[in-house]
């Protein structure tokens, strides 16, 4: 009789029960002249003493505003130092960090500080073509709870900083909620994933803990840090281990990334595949020998992909991590010691101190291992709950505290966990059920095709049709539906070939690197008429 599809995590290392700020400050005393954060864009450094000398600047600054533990501080800026500085000193005083999106629109940016009452905003005056501080002034008078803007290299984040008297201690718990994370918001307003030190802290520290980071490692983060993989993964599980954090750009750049880890001698690199697809084209000979590992989450890996992260930019303990923001985000890792096939097969095993099951989505019944369905998590990780939308949050956290995340999933015999698609993914043809990531596996392994994306789309007949868009290898001549047929016949069931194929330059995405199927979906019922 197979085992259910339960697994729970084991450690022999415990939590951490501190605050982000106690924390910190333990790194500080342990760690303080070892290299913090390096803003290479700007050419600035700080060691850790120096790092906690301007966090505590920012947050003298913040107190002296009136803000107050609870109050919600929102920032809207592209990577840069001055952003990790606000997210350390609004933890330090109990005040609520709002990431927002750098892509966001006037319409977006209102919704957001409306809906989480942002009393303060830190704000980049410009990134590429978006004039944040127009835009802010655009809203700001119809934002009640708005009172202070600061602008990152204006007066006002010089007098933010210039604030000269001792930092008051602050009474803080743990389970304090300490950041709202906005949910990319692929179908109608984003919803705000309301997390504590506890939540972040550990995960940040128990992913570190995974890429057996020390003090020696230096993490290259071309990652954004308004979402949990910069903020969590990389800059939390960088501060618990006493290691480094590398900004390499405002934004991605494969050449800046590269050149950032050649020249910091950075040991681990972070990306979604697509990232790790454009710097793979740039790579070069540059001397990246210094790196060991890294993380490639964000969507599913292709295996020629990780082959070559493996190979070319001598990644050899990279890890894949799959989790999501409501839940800190990790829940299931890789280990360095999985085999390639499992590294790009699975995302990994539960992650310490958490549980995972995978139910039957009607029922709610954990399946056997082997059978697909509902991936649920339970533990420390689990957020407080949507900021200010208790019936929302309800439709995913039931009453044994369980997340639902909504992703298909299947548990191997062994424990690892397969993620097939989401629930909405899924296609239904004629009956079959099609999971559109076997689908784009096996087109990943056509020497032409680049990368692969899988939708369904409306048909008479079947209810579903499978289309794939696809983008071709550099001086590759455009594969047509025919071609693709051809390709797939006799390798996959006649029911999962693609009956349409859409070549195109780039898929559509959100800034952390996850396509668009609902923009897809949009664009293919234009295409298809």
């Amino acid at each position: 009789m197979a085992l259910p599809s339960y697994s729970s995590g084991t450690s022999t290392v415990p939590l951490l029960g501190d605050t982000i700020g106690e924390n910190l400050a333990r790194t500080v005393a342990a760690h303080g002249e070892r290299d913090a954060l390096v803003d290479r864009a700007t050419g600035r450094r700080w060691t850790y003493r120096e790092f906690s000398t301007e966090v505590d600047a920012v947050a003298r600054g913040l107190l002296e505003l009136g803000v107050v533990k609870g109050d919600r501080v929102g920032i809207w800026a592209p990577n840069c130092a001055e952003w990790v500085f606000v997210q350390y000193a609004t933890a330090r005083i109990g005040a609520v960090l709002v990431n927002i999106n750098p892509a966001y629109r006037v319409h977006e940016l209102k919704y957001v500080l409306d809906h989480a009452g942002v009393r303060t905003l830190i704000a980049a005056p410009s990134f590429k073509t978006s004039d944040y501080a127009a835009m802010i002034e655009e809203v700001r008078p119809g934002c009640a709870a708005l009172l202070d803007v600061i602008l990152i290299g204006h007066q006002s984040w010089h007098d933010l900083v210039s604030h000269g008297h001792d930092l008051p201690e602050v009474a803080l718990s743990p389970d304090d909620p300490i950041n709202i994370q906005y949910t990319s918001g692929t179908t109608g307003f984003p919803k705000g994933a309301t997390l504590s030190h506890h939540n972040i802290l550990n995960n940040g520290y128990f992913v570190g803990e995974l890429c057996s980071y020390t003090e020696q490692d230096r993490i290259c983060l071309p990652v954004p840090l308004y979402h949990c993989f910069g903020l969590v993964m990389g800059n939390l599980a960088a501060t618990t281990h006493g290691a480094c954090i590398v900004l390499p750009a405002p934004g991605f750049d494969p050449i800046a990334t590269l050149n950032a880890v050649a020249e910091e001698r950075c040991t681990s690199l972070y990306g979604v595949p697509t990232m790790f697809i454009a710097m793979l084209a740039e790579a070069g000979d540059l001397d990246l020998s210094s790196l060991r590992t890294g993380i490639m989450a964000g969507s599913p890996c292709p295996v020629e992909v990780m082959k070559q992260v493996i190979d070319r930019l001598g990644m050899d303990e990279v890890t894949i991590c799959y989790g999501m923001t409501e839940t800190s985000p990790v829940s299931t890792q890789t280990r360095a010691d999985d085999s390639l096939d499992l590294r790009v097969s699975t995302v990994g095993r539960v992650h310490p101190h958490l549980e995972i099951k995978v139910v039957d989505p009607e029922t709610g019944l954990t399946v056997p291992r082997g059978t697909p369905g509902e991936f649920c998590t339970r533990g420390y990780s689990v957020m407080l709950g949507y900021w200010s939308e208790p019936d929302k949050t309800a439709e995913v956290i039931d009453s044994a505290r369980w997340m639902h995340t909504g992703d298909l999933a299947v548990m191997t015999e062994d424990g690892y966990l397969m993620i097939t698609g989401r629930i909405k993914d899924m296609v239904i043809r004629g009956g079959e059920n099609i999971y559109p990531r076997e689908v784009e596996e096996f087109l990943y392994t056509h020497p032409d095709i680049l990368d692969a994306q899988v939708i369904g789309v409306p048909d008479e007949r079947y209810g579903e049709e499978l289309m794939a868009w696809i983008r071709m290898r550099e001086g590759a001549s455009p594969l047509d539906a025919d071609a693709v047929r051809l390709f797939c016949t006799g390798k996959l069931a006649h029911y999962k070939i693609p009956r349409y194929v859409h070549v195109v330059d780039e898929f559509p995405m959100t800034v952390t690197g996850k396509v668009r199927k609902v923009e897809m979906r949009a664009a293919a019922l234009e295409l298809l008429k």
